[in-house]
């Protein structure tokens, strides 16, 4: 099956109601575990009626939770069938498997017309800005040397002020991109207020859809994110599936426009 377990279009997203919104964070957050789940006791964990449960399975276009649950199967067995590592280290295999997780579920939430849509804005525009802040930094340089490498004119921005200041003066034929894990960073959010009162197109490329970010912006390109950190004491998370999503929209902006 190749339908994103996500896809669902800013303007539908715009529309659900706040205990969708949470269910949705709730799904994204136990996908693993909701494989295996009837529908009463997904109900119970999420705190939500199976009503609300049916109702956002219609609007992510499944026939309804026994559908999307099969999806879901269908996905964990895809994880689970190589057995490739068996004689790595208990605890290496471990690692290995996290960052194989992460990086599969991240393609599986990637929506085909969602991608072509931001490949298009990022063609018409006449600037690209980037955003970003701590370890996205090397995701928005690498993306603006790619862009630029294109031929479009990019410039990326990580200084709190330089950002307050830049996203109150690009214009309406320009996009901006956000690249934050969380989608929470304070002058991020504020940056993304001010060009929603521009009417600028904005794209956030983050793993938590129920984020402030993923609110004001016309379009989010989810990556998923494990709980587990080696580092609990220190905000270095992995951007990998960040990376990820960054690649696939590069490498599909290329494959449109060199056609």
């Amino acid at each position: 099956m190749d339908k994103p377990l996500f896809n669902i279009p800013h303007q539908t997203y715009s529309m659900l109601s706040q205990s969708e919104r949470y269910l949705l964070e709730f799904i994204h957050e136990h996908m693993d575990e909701i494989a295996d789940m009837s529908i009463v006791t997904l109900s119970e964990q999420a705190n939500v009626s199976t009503a609300t449960i049916v109702r956002l399975m219609k609007k992510m276009g499944y026939n309804g939770y026994t559908s999307f649950k099969y999806r879901l199967k269908q996905d964990k067995q895809m994880l689970d069938t190589n057995d490739s590592l068996g004689d790595i280290d208990v605890d290496i295999k471990q690692v290995i498997k996290k960052n194989e997780e992460e990086v599969l579920r991240t393609i599986q939430l990637q929506s085909i017309g969602q991608m072509e849509d931001v490949v298009q804005k990022i063609y018409n525009a006449k600037r690209i800005y980037i955003f970003s802040r701590g370890f996205s930094e090397m995701i928005a340089k690498e993306m603006m040397i790619k862009l630029q490498a294109l031929d479009k004119i990019c410039e990326t921005h990580e200084d709190p002020n330089i950002i307050r200041v830049k996203s109150r003066k690009v214009t309406k034929d320009d996009i901006a991109i956000f690249v934050s894990l969380n989608g929470e960073t304070v002058e991020l959010v504020e940056a993304c207020q001010n060009l929603n009162i521009r009417q600028v197109t904005t794209i956030t490329l983050t793993t938590k859809i129920d984020s402030s970010l993923s609110h004001l912006s016309d379009m989010t390109l989810l990556g998923y994110k494990t709980e587990h950190s080696l580092f609990p004491e220190y905000e270095v998370r992995s951007r990998l599936s960040l990376n990820v999503i960054a690649r696939i929209l590069l490498d599909s902006y290329v494959i449109r426009t060199r056609k």
